[in-house]
């Protein structure tokens, strides 16, 4: 064979069942998943009486509503990762034609499915987190054009409707207390900090193809700064609530993971391109362990009958 001679892969008419599972991202479905069994610790049921219960919501937040999202996302973001992350399946070709958008929609109907298996407010909730994740990605509307809008829709979805979920399905569709409620959207604030820390990696594409993420529209180092604070403040004022309601030891572990972040955070701001998957991958996990933290302070309340 001619060393010089190019030889051409043509691209897959279907892809590959690999290429598929990367597009709904499993890495991402860790969120939602443990929101939801949070809500579900702090609704104080039985947890060995809901197992079934517990196991759909797992399945419908993950790898169903939150994989949704993830192709919904890529799909519309084909463009920005051509620049971004030319290696996704979409732009790369793997995924090919219109099979991106197709996923979209097919896993979309699956979750609406399944959510029915939930009773009301497992339904209503994950088609509520469905229009968020269209809505932040779909033009005209396409909120993930301003990050302060796009950032909000996915923390609430991830986060705070995960969360009353879980509590309301073993509550039996009951509407969770204010003590549910106020945890699930102070964690939707701070999860909107973590949300930010994810357009650092893509501010070349959004700022070429007009996405204005917090990082393009207040600059790398005021970006890291303001979601380092909307992290921080709510896990604060989680603590604040735990102590109120005299659960002393609960919000001091609380408040100890918020401070374990610090280094993190300072480092960040300092670096904040370099540094932002560092607290990705070591501060999220502290911040997310304060909610499980939180989830069993309100259980604590149910069993002595405060709630």
């Amino acid at each position: 064979m001619d060393p010089h001679t190019l030889t051409l892969t043509p691209a897959p008419r279907v892809p590959r069942l690999k290429t598929v599972a990367e597009l709904l991202k499993p890495i991402t479905w860790f969120p939602p998943m443990w929101a939801f069994a949070c809500g579900a610790v702090a609704s104080g049921q039985p947890l060995a009486d809901h197992w079934t219960l517990i196991a759909l919501g797992l399945v419908l937040t993950g790898p169903l509503v939150c994989a949704s999202s993830q192709a919904v996302n890529d799909w519309f973001d084909r463009h920005v990762d051509a620049i971004n992350e030319p290696q996704r399946p979409i732009p790369s070709g793997r995924m090919p034609g219109r099979w991106g958008l197709g996923i979209a929609i097919a896993w979309t109907l699956l979750s609406l499915v399944w959510a029915t298996l939930m009773g009301t407010w497992g339904f209503v909730a994950c088609a509520l987190a469905i229009a968020f994740s269209w809505a932040y990605s779909m033009p005209p509307i396409r909120l993930k054009n301003n990050g302060w809008f796009g950032n909000a829709a996915c923390a609430l979805s991830y986060e705070g409707l995960a969360w009353l979920t879980g509590t309301a399905v073993l509550l039996g569709g009951a509407w969770p207390g204010g003590h549910a409620i106020a945890l699930a959207l102070l964690y939707s604030l701070g999860a909107h900090g973590i949300m930010t820390l994810n357009d650092f990696k893509a501010i070349e594409g959004d700022r070429a193809m007009g996405v204005a993420s917090l990082p393009v529209q207040l600059g790398p180092r005021n970006a890291a700064r303001v979601a380092c604070v909307m992290m921080w403040l709510p896990q604060a004022a989680v603590a604040g609530l735990l102590w109120h309601w005299q659960l002393p030891w609960h919000a001091v572990a609380v408040l100890v993971l918020g401070f374990l972040q610090w280094p993190l955070m300072a480092a960040f701001i300092k670096q904040p391109i370099e540094r932002a998957l560092h607290v990705s991958a070591f501060g999220v996990p502290l911040f997310v362990s304060g909610m499980m933290v939180s989830a069993w302070g309100l259980r604590q309340l149910h069993s002595l009958g405060v709630l």
